[in-house]
């Protein structure tokens, strides 16, 4: 605000010093020459009364000198009455000037006071956008370090799950194998026992003492079917 006012400042004494300075001593150049006048106009009739006295050659010739001196001032005072009434109408448009001046100087200061209200409420705006950036950003450092916390339990969590899952395939591959050791033995069984059945028929047959059979087809009762068997614990967790 202070920049505009300087430069108005420097404006009003640049005009002063180019159109009202170099016209400073007219007024006390003017004041003198009226002063200088009227004590001409004091001799003068002063010399004429005299005149009227004494009378005389030398009376007239100083009455001549002394209107000639009265002629010149009163073209001094002409001269001097034209520049005072150039120097009104110069002043009378310095005045118009300085109001236009004042006019546009009392425009820009309520500019500058409707630019400076403006700018208060841009600093208020501009503060209460810093405090909402300000809470976001605590809010989104509480929120990374949720995230964060997050993370880590679902690390853990993947980590003991791929945990459970490996101890769930070793119990299901030991299972598999107990399976498969048992099937084995089941076969060994039944091929061990086949030999023995034919040859306890046979000695049956010549007791002649009916074999035990079933009910309804009147085969020889087998063993109990050999439990299916499980090469590996993918199987056992496809099954699953």
């Amino acid at each position: 605000m202070a920049s505009w006012k300087n430069h108005v400042r420097a404006q009003l004494q640049q005009r002063d010093q180019t159109e009202k300075v170099p016209f400073v001593g007219v007024f006390t150049s003017l004041a003198r020459l009226e002063e200088r006048f009227e004590v001409r106009k004091q001799i003068v009739n002063d010399v004429r009364s005299k005149s009227l006295e004494t009378g005389g050659f030398e009376v007239g010739k100083n009455t001549r000198l002394l209107q000639l001196q009265l002629r010149e001032s009163e073209h001094l005072e002409e001269k001097l009455s034209q520049t005072v009434s150039d120097l009104t109408a110069v002043l009378s448009l310095k005045e118009a000037e300085l109001q236009h001046w004042q006019s546009r100087v009392s425009r820009y200061r309520r500019e500058a006071l409707a630019l400076a209200k403006g700018s208060s409420a841009l600093k208020a705006a501009l503060s209460e956008l810093e405090h909402t950036v300000e809470c976001q950003s605590k809010e989104l450092a509480g929120l990374q370090a949720a995230q964060t916390g997050l993370h880590a339990a679902l690390a853990q969590a993947w980590r003991e799950n791929e945990d459970l899952l490996r101890r769930w395939l070793q119990e299901k591959g030991e299972v598999a194998d107990r399976l498969n050791e048992y099937n084995q033995t089941q076969e060994r069984w039944q091929r061990l026992a086949k030999p023995l059945k034919k040859h306890f028929h046979k000695e049956r047959r010549r007791e002649d003492v009916p074999l035990v059979t079933s009910s309804r087809s009147g085969k020889t009762q087998t063993p109990s079917s050999v439990i299916p068997r499980f090469t590996n614990s993918k199987d056992i967790f496809q099954g699953h």
